[in-house]
């Protein structure tokens, strides 16, 4: 793969453009202005509220469901394939109302063609969707709405293009995990860059919410944080502990991602592990529930009752949907209750069964499984949600409402 450096243009100083363009200083004002003072300043700065009537258009009219979001997930494939016909009929069936779409993948790739600029991207694009314009019109028609995932720290594409933005071994190379994937470093603002340029072009594409997933740090990463050669972009340099450290930083990305969005009038929403609710924070992957919380617009729970060992006294919470998400939400409405601004809520539920977990440990997940993890959330007071498959093969005969 061909080396690539991410270029980004600097922003000209508004001291210099106005000296260029003036063209009418008296001679006393030229005789006292021998010498240009430069300001850091950006000459055009995101203001902290942004005019939502200055935000960007992009033609697509979709509005946010009345009874709030309540969606399921899509791969590149699938959005771009026969299936889509098929998910938007069950949608257009029950009380189903958006996807959310793989715009860069758990591997790195760009599932279409964004138009941008970006070598990187453009090399690491898959034409998955052969006219992303023609879906997003579908989406309009059928008034779908639609979320990107963005999925940002973990990405072998990225890392194996540019193993300096990465973790590596003493030899060079790009470590890997168990799975044979690798990270981006989230110390690193030029990874949040060119996430955040993935993001602008699908705002710009129509998606009406950016969802940024595996916002973290590698999993044990605590185990092999003093083996792996990266940088820490100054962060080492702040007087904080190495778990500190990691939390600013996946933080950091998140306060920036929202701010650059801003012009873009869309929303941003956070997938987090579960788990991380129910402590002050996972210190390995770097992730602090309330802090990401407070810097977005959705907070997105992985709370898949097959992704918790024994948790909140249940044994096997794959057998016991209703229970696990029950006990779960008790945590959730308590630390975003702390929240001056809370973010909507939106878990992600369990529409795939796990049986990897072997025998007496999962059960078939159906409609009733389904709708227990729903009746769940109703009852804690949240009334969004998101299924998971990762085959995109969702149950049916599911009532979703629930009224």
């Amino acid at each position: 793969m061909k080396k690539h450096r991410l270029k980004w243009f600097i922003p000209v100083s508004a001291a210099l453009l106005m000296a260029a363009f003036s063209t009418e200083a008296t001679a006393e004002e030229k005789s006292e202005t021998q010498l240009l003072t430069i300001h850091n300043e950006s000459l055009l700065t995101i203001p902290e509220k942004f005019p939502s009537q200055f935000a960007y258009d992009s033609g697509i009219n979709i509005a946010y469901p009345e009874d709030g979001v309540k969606g399921i997930y899509l791969t590149g494939h699938s959005a771009g394939g026969a299936r889509l016909a098929d998910l938007t009929k069950l949608l257009n069936d029950t009380e189903l109302n958006a996807m959310v779409i793989d715009v860069k993948d758990d591997f790195g790739d760009m599932t279409f063609d964004l138009k941008s600029d970006n070598p990187l991207i453009k090399e690491n694009t898959q034409n998955y969707v052969s006219d992303p314009a023609q879906m997003m019109k579908h989406m309009e028609e059928h008034q779908i709405y639609p979320i990107a995932r963005v999925v940002v720290f973990k990405d072998t594409r990225l890392a194996e293009a540019l193993p300096e933005l990465s973790f590596t071994h003493e030899d060079g190379s790009v470590w890997k995990n168990g799975r044979g994937e690798s990270f981006v470093n989230p110390f690193s603002q030029e990874v949040w860059e060119y996430n955040v340029e993935i993001a602008k072009q699908a705002a710009k594409m129509g998606f009406k919410e950016i969802q940024f997933d595996y916002v973290r740090f590698p999993e044990g990463f605590e185990t092999r944080s003093d083996e792996l050669k990266y940088t820490y972009g100054g962060y080492q340099e702040k007087g904080l502990d190495d778990i500190q450290q990691r939390v600013e930083a996946v933080t950091d990305f998140v306060k920036y991602a929202k701010k650059e969005l801003e012009p873009y009038g869309v929303d941003v929403s956070v997938d987090i592990f579960g788990y991380s609710a129910t402590v002050p924070e996972a210190p390995g992957i770097g992730q602090n529930f309330s802090k990401i919380s407070e810097n977005v617009d959705v907070i997105s729970s992985m709370i898949y009752p097959s992704h918790w060992g024994s948790y909140f006294g249940i044994a096997k919470p794959d057998l016991e949907p209703y229970k696990l998400v029950s006990e779960y939400m008790k945590v959730e409405n308590d630390v975003l209750g702390k929240l001056d601004t809370p973010p909507q809520s939106r878990p992600w539920l369990q529409d795939f069964t796990a049986s990897y977990l072997g025998a007496g440990n999962y059960r078939e997940y159906g409609p009733a499984e389904i709708e227990a993890q729903i009746k769940a959330l109703k009852e804690a007071g949240v009334n969004e949600f998101l299924l998971w498959d990762a085959g995109n093969t969702y149950t049916r005969d599911v009532n979703y409402d629930l009224e």
